[in-house]
C-alpha cells in the first residue's frame, strides 16, 4: 500500500514541528541543573511561570529566587507522562539517525542537543524528580519508562552515544519490580500498583511487551494468554480494563475499554509473532476500527476533499481514532497510534489489516495537524524563537485546537505528547512504505 506521491504529506516536517513545539513550551531543566530535562505539566500563555520554553536568560540562583523552578517541584508529578516524553524523543532521534545523525539532521537545529541526548537528560531528570529512584508505586508507570529506556538504549548503541550503562541499570531495576508483580493471583497477569488488589491490562500489556523485547518470550506469552483468557471481550474484540477482588473476596471484572490498552497488546503480539498472535492482531485492529473511532470531515486539501468541487465543499466523513480528553486520557490515542503503526508495516499481517492500521494512524495524525493553532501574540511574548513558532494541538483530533485550547487556556503536556506521538507514527509508516517501494 502506498500514498500517491502528489498527496504524500511531509510527515517528517510535521513531526519535527511537534517536537520543537513541545520541547520549547514544556521542556525545562530540573531546578536549572545542567544535564537534566523535564516536561512541565502544563503551559499557559498568560502565566510567565508556565513559560517553560522562555528564552529569558537567568542564572541558577536568580531562577531559584524568582521561584519558578521551586514552584515546579510542587506541581503534580506525572511519572508516566515523562516516560512517554522519552519515547517521543526516541522517535525523533530515530528519524535523526535516518538523516545521518549529523548536527544538520537535528530536529531543533544544529546548535541544539540531539533528540537522543535530550532523552537521556530527561531520564536523568526523572530519577532526580522521583526522589533519586526509578521505582514508582504503579507498575504500569514503570513499564512505560522501561520500554522507553530500552528503545533509547538501542538508539544510543546505533549512534554510539554514552548512557547505555545507565539505561541497562534502569531496566534491571524495573525488571525486578515487574517480576514481583507478575504472580499467579487471580490466575496470572500483573498487579497495577503496590496495593496489589487489582490486575489489569494497563500493567500487564506493557510488561508483556517489555519481556518480549528483552528475551523473556515465554513469560511474555504467558501474560498475553492470561489477558486473552481473562480480559478479552469476544463480543467487541477488545481488551477490558482489569479484574479485582472485592471485600467479600469475589472476583469483579472492570469492563471499561480504553483505547490505549489495545496498543501495547498489539505491540507484544507483534513482537512475539506466530500464527495465533498475528491472527489476534488482525482481529484487534478490525475491532479498533469498529468501536474506537469517530467520524470527522476530510481535512481541507486532503485527497478526499480534492476529488471534486462538490467534495471540497462537503467532504465525505472519515473515521479517526477517538480521543479521551485531558489528564492521563490525553495520552491514550497517541499510545494506540504508536502500536498501530507497527501493525501497518508488519508484512506478515494481511494486507487489509495493514491498510486499516495505516489509515487510522494517518487520518488521525492528519486531523491533529489540520486542527493545530499558532500561538496568539499575547502568548508568545518573551518566548524563544522556537517557542514563538510553536503550535498548540487539540486534545481531540476531531476538534480544532482553537476550540479546545483557546488562547490563554492552560495546555496539558499529555495532550501535546499525544499529537506528537500520532505524527511520529505517521512519519514511521511513510518511511517504511518508502523503503518498501525502493526495495
Amino acid at each position: 500500500m502506498t500514498l500517491p506521491d502528489a498527496a504524500r504529506p511531509q510527515w517528517h516536517d510535521r513531526a519535527n514541528h511537534a517536537a520543537r513545539s513541545v520541547t520549547a513550551l514544556f521542556g525545562r531543566k530540573l531546578l536549572l541543573l545542567p544535564g537534566t530535562h523535564l516536561g512541565a505539566v502544563s503551559w499557559s500563555g498568560r502565566s510567565p511561570s508556565g513559560r517553560s520554553g522562555s528564552g529569558r536568560a537567568a542564572g541558577w540562583l536568580e531562577g531559584l529566587i524568582q521561584g519558578n523552578a521551586i514552584r515546579a517541584l510542587f506541581q503534580p508529578w506525572h511519572y508516566w507522562w515523562q516516560a512517554h516524553y522519552v519515547d517521543c524523543l526516541v522517535d525523533t532521534g530515530r528519524r535523526e539517525l535516518g538523516g545521518g545523525a549529523t548536527p544538520a539532521a537535528r530536529f531543533n537545529g544544529p546548535d541544539r542537543p540531539s533528540a537522543g541526548r535530550l532523552a537521556s537528560r530527561l531520564v536523568t531528570g526523572i530519577r532526580l524528580r522521583n526522589a533519586f529512584t526509578f521505582v514508582n508505586n504503579y507498575y504500569d508507570d514503570m513499564a512505560w519508562l522501561a520500554l522507553a529506556t530500552e528503545r533509547l538504549d538501542r538508539l544510543a548503541g546505533e549512534t554510539r552515544r554514552p548512557g547505555r550503562r545507565r539505561n541497562a541499570a534502569v531496566r534491571k531495576s524495573l525488571a525486578l519490580q515487574f517480576d514481583s508483580a507478575a504472580t499467579t493471583d487471580l490466575g496470572g497477569g500483573v498487579f497495577w500498583s503496590k496495593a496489589r488488589d487489582f490486575k489489569n491490562t494497563p500493567a500487564t500489556a506493557p510488561i508483556a511487551l517489555f519481556y518480549a523485547r528483552t528475551g523473556r518470550q515465554a513469560k511474555a506469552q504467558a501474560l498475553l494468554d492470561w489477558l486473552d483468557a481473562t480480559l478479552f471481550d469476544a463480543d467487541r474484540g477488545l481488551y477490558l480494563d482489569g479484574v479485582r477482588l472485592n471485600p467479600a473476596d469475589e472476583v469483579v471484572l472492570e469492563r471499561t475499554v480504553y483505547t490505549y490498552n489495545q496498543g501495547p497488546v498489539l505491540g507484544a503480539l507483534l513482537e512475539l509473532g506466530g500464527e495465533e498472535n498475528l491472527a489476534r492482531v488482525a482481529a484487534v485492529v478490525a475491532a479498533v476500527d469498529r468501536h474506537l473511532t469517530v467520524a470527522t470531515p476530510a481535512a481541507p486539501g486532503s485527497p478526499e476533499s480534492a476529488e471534486s468541487p462538490e467534495s471540497a465543499e462537503s467532504p465525505e466523513p472519515r473515521r479517526i481514532l477517538r480521543c479521551d480528553g485531558n489528564g492521563d486520557g490525553g495520552l491514550f490515542t497517541g499510545i494506540l497510534c504508536r502500536y498501530l503503526a507497527l501493525a501497518a508495516t508488519e508484512q506478515k499481517l494481511p494486507e487489509a489489516t495493514r491498510e486499516t492500521a495505516a489509515r487510522l494512524v494517518l487520518d488521525t495524525a492528519e486531523a491533529f495537524w489540520a486542527g493545530r493553532r499558532p500561538l496568539a501574540p499575547e502568548e508568545s511574548a518573551g518566548l524563544s524563537p522556537a517557542g514563538r513558532n510553536a503550535s498548540i494541538f487539540s486534545l481531540h483530533a476531531a476538534r480544532r485546537a482553537g476550540e479546545t485550547y483557546p488562547p490563554g487556556a492552560a495546555v496539558e503536556l499529555s495532550t501535546q505528547l499525544q499529537a506528537w506521538m500520532a505524527l511520529e507514527a505517521a512519519a514511521a509508516i511513510a518511511d517504511r512504505w518508502d523503503a518498501a517501494a525502493a526495495a
